[in-house]
């Protein structure tokens, strides 16, 4: 049988659903504080649907968000309250592994906004820093360009641990990063560092259709995770996530699908991001299962 990680959902849309109070700028960083018990919950039922990866809630607690926020020493005790939440969940819930989230520095899906890359790498090491004795792997997620792929991994490389790097990519068009650049030219920008795994990801699933065969033809271990919103470009610089849609043709059962679908193609990491609950990740799980996929830990594919 065909080896299978599956990974959680998207934990910002789902703990903005369960929270008490609006979304913020912060988005999923602000509930580490105010709301844990809805984080370690959140976290719990990925791990009770059948995922075998969660991601630290750590996405948007980037020093240079915080520091927009004025709350730049908040960074450490986010830091940590992420990992103490996610361990605490995998104690209660059953065994995973726990994955050090690096995500865009100041905001998704917009590879304009950036700085160099010297400047870049030496945020991303203050991150993995935190995570690094705690977390079993680094996941670059999100990647919108080249560069901040390479910063990304190249601080988590750093750690020793396993490395998964995962671009996000345009809507419509020819398979292509939103900075443009093709996944041939952003897998090149990595050359020299041992990756893991490519994957893409908080993309339409129609994008990660379209990408599946230039993963492939990367070699090497591949994957993918899409979100379920209509289209991303309501969310501007410092906006917050209740501008976006959900898609109302995405239940579980339908995401379920399209996911399969990517592993009969190759992909050997499925799971959500975005508007991807617990019920889809468990209709996955079911589904993989059902066709014969065998679902494993991080390291056992």
């Amino acid at each position: 049988m065909t080896k299978i990680v599956l990974t959680d959902g998207g934990m910002g849309q789902e703990l903005v659903r369960r929270s008490k109070t609006p979304p913020t700028r912060l988005w999923s960083a602000r509930v580490l504080m105010d709301e844990p018990e809805i984080v370690e919950a959140l976290h719990a039922e990925f791990i009770e649907a059948g995922a075998r990866v969660i991601t630290l809630n750590t996405y948007s607690a980037t020093p240079e968000r915080l520091e927009r926020e004025g709350a730049a020493d908040m960074f450490v005790p986010l830091q940590q309250r992420g990992i103490a939440l996610a361990k605490a969940a995998r104690d209660k819930a059953g065994d995973c592994a726990i994955a050090g989230c690096l995500s865009p520095l100041f905001g998704s899906y917009a590879p304009a906004l950036t700085i160099g890359y010297d400047e870049a790498v030496e945020t991303y090491r203050r991150i993995v820093e935190q995570q690094a004795g705690a977390v079993d792997l680094f996941l670059c997620e999100t990647m919108a360009s080249a560069d901040e792929a390479k910063a990304a991994a190249t601080a988590a490389c750093e750690s020793g641990k396993p490395v998964w790097v995962s671009w996000t990519l345009a809507d419509d068009g020819a398979p292509r990063l939103r900075s443009g650049e093709t996944l041939a030219e952003a897998a090149k920008a990595l050359e020299g560092l041992d990756i893991a795994a490519l994957l893409v990801n908080c993309s339409r699933p129609e994008a990660v259709e379209a990408a599946l065969p230039d993963l492939r033809k990367l070699g090497g271990r591949f994957g993918a995770y899409a979100n379920g919103f209509t289209a991303v470009e309501a969310l501007k610089h410092g906006g917050t996530v209740e501008v976006l849609e959900a898609r109302k043709d995405l239940g579980p059962d339908a995401y379920a699908e399209r996911a399969a679908g990517w592993a009969s193609a190759g992909a050997s990491i499925v799971g959500g991001c975005c508007e991807v609950g617990p019920a889809h990740i468990a209709a996955l799980r079911d589904r993989l299962q059902s066709e014969g996929f065998q679902l494993v830990g991080a390291f056992d594919a």
